[in-house]
């Protein structure tokens, strides 16, 4: 992610170090219009709950996507509540298109994310009466069509005209684009109408990726033509922002296959519409490429196709054969562990792999299909010799989320001799886009860690936290140790460990020097542990965190959905200056480099008492706590048999008082424990779900030996 800083004039602010009362990071609603053009200058309008006021950076995933802050007049001393901000884009041409993460940094702490697509053609806003196709607004093509299904009944057209034998596609972005928007529990279910000059219907679309329709037409007749944006439902929101590409380019919706060996030359098969000729075109991802999802544009005749997505791999990979597979009696015959790449042809396809395997080997099947464009909505099965079904399943989680591909983990083979791994679709469907590659791997113990928050808000002097989980892998149980690199100047981070056993979450406590100035920056949290194999053998392991943001369910619910990056975030002094720890036996000790420690015995219970720091005319509620937690523990770093007692603690600070005290109690049974770093945090409410989370400094936990 890319970060252009924006000078920031003290005037502005109204004073050098300004004091804000009840602080609220701003939530991006919106972008307006929700496109840009590569190659080209932009301006976009941000729409937000909670003020932008002194916005100061632009950060954008992904390369040659440059954002400044255009700042709007402000009178001495005022502090508006600004909602609406403007931002100048200035994309490279040869920046990918696709979609953009994009946060703006301002005293209050960054922004949630944003969604901006950056695409090849000429961005046109929709006009305020299109909304009757009498009315319909005239564009040239090809083109983008950015717009707003702002209100209910809403509709909106665009009338073209083109030659007899044009072919045109349609690919809108909209539900897509607020998966991630914080606070937009409804979304949109967008549909796309292709009219000729009577107004009579030729073509139509609803769902095509995912919840956003895809339409290609090829135009007989010469003429006028409109094409119709609506909601489904007919609902409607302010915030319901879509980018319409239309143009008569080719377009690939999947590339064949899906996995790609790193460093190998692979021709791929384009699949989509208006396709060049050849169709099958020469692909290489560089030797230095890292396993994993990716996106490929491939040359012809001087012009590159639109990013299409691939699997980058390291396993053996093998093509599925031509000859038919459809059943264990002709199940195509493969060593493993591979990589297979495949395609479910026609209806009732139905794809069998054979392979010998030994009694207690352990294996992983992953089906890599659906979360890559492809149509397949995949069922997969292990058969035995004689067709009896040992294990199945439709749909995989993937960390906080579950996609309609499908995965078997850790499965033990329980004989030596000859299985069959199935593919098919889950309704029977297939055709030429209904791809997939799957992966047959070794099930050996790893664990992943993904962060709970994309964004930790730090004020001059002040402590933050972020919380990061584990998903433990094939019999892992190790502990991890938890890095940070990337920290911004003025920045120190106090690293965890995810401990051994039932304990799924570590944390970092990040410490803002008293004159860091006002700055985001990104970094990477990773993990690494030492996994013995055996008596004679130890394994090296490591993983990089992913990045959930947090969104607004409906009901009150807290929601995650990934994006790429985790922010830190240097704002202004913030609601809560500092949090200061005692405790009333005085048996907690300063640790050189800060912070505290404290030792329980089995058995044993200990107060530490809190005090806060408030900023001058804050007097919100503030609550303290050890853990994350909103109806329902989202993290817990506190080691297996101890208890943060809420009962007995005093954890809601209320008006103008800055006093409370947490209770930690220990079981009797309670294992030992070595310095497990424990967060105090005191917490502000910003929505019935959201909150600002300030940190005390570092405080480790001893378990004694009874």
């Amino acid at each position: 992610m890319k970060a252009v800083i924006v000078p920031l004039l003290l005037a502005f602010l109204g004073l050098s170090r300004p004091l804000f009362a009840q602080m609220a990071y701003p939530m991006v609603m919106s972008l307006k219009p929700i496109a840009v053009q590569a190659g080209k200058e932009s301006e976009v309008e941000f729409n937000s709950r909670y003020s932008m006021l002194g916005a100061f950076q632009v950060l954008t995933s992904g390369d040659g996507v440059m954002g400044s802050v255009l700042h709007p007049e402000v009178k001495p001393g005022e502090k508006p509540e600004l909602t609406k901000m403007k931002v100048r884009f200035n994309v490279e041409a040869s920046a990918m298109p696709g979609v953009r993460d994009v946060k703006l940094a301002t005293p209050q702490g960054v922004s949630t994310v944003g969604q901006l697509v950056v695409v090849s053609d000429p961005v046109i806003v929709e006009t305020p009466k299109n909304d009757d196709i009498s009315q319909a607004q005239e564009v040239s093509l090809p083109a983008t069509l950015c717009g707003c299904i702002e209100k209910a009944e809403d509709l909106d057209f665009f009338r073209f005209k083109v030659e007899a034998g044009t072919e045109l596609h349609f690919h809108m972005r909209c539900a897509r684009l607020q998966d991630r928007i914080h606070d937009l529990q409804n979304h949109c279910d967008p549909m796309i109408t292709l009219r000729n000059s009577m107004g009579s219907t030729i073509a139509a679309s609803d769902n095509y990726f995912y919840g956003d329709p895809f339409l290609a037409h090829r135009f007989e007749h010469a003429g006028d033509y409109t094409i119709e944006v609506r909601d489904v439902r007919y609902e409607g929101n302010p915030y319901w922002e879509y980018a319409l590409e239309v143009s008569s380019k080719p377009f690939v919706t999947n590339l064949f296959p899906l996995g790609v060996t790193i460093g190998q030359e692979t021709p791929l098969k384009l699949i989509g519409t208006h396709l060049p000729q050849p169709s099958v075109l020469a692909f290489k991802l560089p030797a230095e490429a890292t396993v994993g999802a990716t996106w490929a544009r491939l040359a012809y005749g001087g012009e590159v196709t639109n990013p299409a997505p691939i699997y980058a791999t390291n396993l053996p990979v093998v093509m599925e054969q031509e000859t038919p597979n459809d059943s264990p009696e002709v199940a195509q015959v493969v060593a493993i562990p591979a990589g297979i790449n495949g395609r479910i042809s026609q209806e009732s396809d139905v794809d069998c792999f054979k392979f010998e395997a030994k009694k207690g080997e352990r294996f992983t099947f992953e089906v890599r299909a659906r979360r890559y464009q492809s149509a397949l909505d995949s069922n997969l099965r292990i058969l035995n010799e004689k067709g009896a079904v040992l294990q199945e399943n439709d749909d995989l989680r993937d960390l906080k989320r579950g996609s309609a591909d499908s995965r078997i983990e850790n499965w033990t083979v329980p004989a030596d001799g000859t299985y069959c791994v199935e593919v098919r679709d889950m309704h029977l469907r297939g055709g030429e886009s209904f791809i997939y590659f799957l992966e047959v791997t070794k099930a050996e113990p790893h664990f992943r860690i993904y962060a709970d928050t994309d964004k930790t808000l730090l004020g001059p002097g002040g402590n933050g936290v972020v919380f990061v989980k584990i998903d433990r892998k094939n019999g892992f149980d190790g502990e991890v140790q938890l890095h940070v690199d990337g920290l911004p100047e003025g920045v120190t981070a106090t690293c965890g460990k995810i401990l051994t056993g039932k304990v799924d979450d570590g944390c970092i406590i990040f410490k803002a020097a008293a004159t860091v100035p006002l700055s985001a920056t990104n970094v990477t949290i990773r993990g690494t542990s030492t996994w013995k194999a055996s008596d004679t053998e130890s394994r090296e392991l490591a993983a990089v965190a992913g990045v959930y943001q947090e969104t607004y369910q409906p009901g009150g619910g807290r929601g995650h959905w990934p994006v790429e990056t985790h922010t830190i975030s240097i704002g202004a002094p913030a609601d809560i200056r500092t949090i200061k720890l005692s405790d009333k036996d005085a048996s907690m000790k300063s640790v050189d480099g800060g912070g505290y420690e404290v030792t329980l015995k089995p058995g044993e219970t200990k107060t530490i008492e809190v005090i806060i720091e408030r900023a001058e005319g804050f007097d919100k509620n503030v609550t303290l706590d050890v853990m994350f937690q909103h109806l329902g523990i989202f993290a817990n770093t506190l080691p297996t048999g101890v208890k943060f007692d809420e009962g007995k603690s005093s954890k809601l600070i209320t008006g103008k008082n800055v006093k409370g005290h947490i209770v930690l109690t220990a079981d009797a049974t309670a294992a030992p424990v070595e310095r497990q770093l424990i967060p105090v945090t005191a917490n502000v409410s910003l929505n019935f779900v959201m909150k600002t989370t300030f940190s005390a400094e570092p405080l480790w936990l001893t378990i004694a030996k009874p």
